[in-house]
């Protein structure tokens, strides 16, 4: 655990009191069916149960905070990008702007953003299927082993060989930003990545039609440390780690959820918010 890690104490930051809904003791795997599932097969055979945590403001530490140690980052980065919810203008013009933020953030060599998703908190739930909810339970995108074989997949369906690349130490990164009012409602929740053990994480399938992907459910360790950004604006943007490929030394898995912030007002309008994810290749 890094210093900064071991230092927090209760006093030190300011926090809130919440339930993060954690993958339930004793599930060795599960499964989610993107798709509609075999006639008689559950669409999800997880359990989760609620932990009443503190989850710390992490605005007095941002200056601190990098992705390699805690594995995430807050930017004040103002968007060019006049409409989110135009497809053609994000994937034109925020993909470009999202990959020189990175560049620059990261050091890296190259940067190759390959998708995006749009949350609303009230639309998802009204059919929209361009959207989609906020993710309400504790969890990280990529494996160990789904971070190649998404990134060999993207690659190549860019037409870019992955064989040289995927042999240097690269990343997965994400990129979240709101889009709309200040976000009060189910803000984003981050678990300081070095407060994370490997045993905390089990692999969740989701099965496509076409293809199975690997993500992490986490279950509850009282080691980890919560932080969230208050009332995060559009000229905010969060930068947190999903992957790396370097399995030491560094913050490997940033495990994330939306809450219930018991102070946010229910008159607070719901959370918009865009997130992009991006291979990050570092040179060595």
């Amino acid at each position: 655990m890094s210093t900064l890690a071991s230092s927090l104490l209760p006093l030190s930051l300011s926090a809130v009191t919440a339930d993060l809904a954690y993958l339930s003791v004793g599930v060795k795997k599960t499964v989610f069916y993107v798709t509609e599932p075999p006639l008689g097969v559950w669409r999800d055979n997880a359990c989760y149960d609620n932990h009443s945590l503190p989850i710390y403001d992490a605005r007095p530490l941002e200056g601190q905070l990098s992705l390699d140690q805690e594995g995430f980052k807050l930017l004040q980065q103002p968007s060019a990008i006049a409409n989110f919810y135009d497809e053609d203008e994000v994937q034109r013009y925020y993909y470009p702007e999202v990959e020189q933020v990175l560049l620059g953030l990261t050091g890296a060599q190259t940067v190759v953003v390959f998708d995006h998703n749009l949350r609303h908190s009230f639309w998802s739930r009204q059919g929209r299927t361009d959207l989609q909810p906020p993710v309400e339970r504790v969890h990280n995108d990529f494996t160990a082993s789904s971070g190649y074989s998404r990134a060999r997949l993207e690659l190549e369906s860019l037409g870019i060989s992955a064989t040289a690349l995927l042999q240097k130490r690269f990343a997965i990164v994400n990129l979240w930003r709101p889009i709309g009012e200040p976000v009060v409602r189910s803000p984003l929740a981050l678990c300081h990545a070095q407060t994370i053990a490997f045993t905390d994480l089990v692999i969740r399938d989701l099965i496509y039609r076409d293809r199975i992907g690997k993500t992490y459910a986490v279950t509850y360790n009282p080691a980890h440390r919560w932080f969230y950004f208050p009332q995060m604006e559009q000229h905010e943007a969060l930068v947190f780690k999903c992957f790396d490929s370097a399995t030491s030394g560094v913050a490997r898995f940033t495990a994330h959820t939306a809450f219930t912030d018991p102070t946010a007002s229910l008159s607070a309008p719901p959370r918009e918010s865009i997130e992009v994810r991006a291979l990050v290749f570092y040179g060595s």
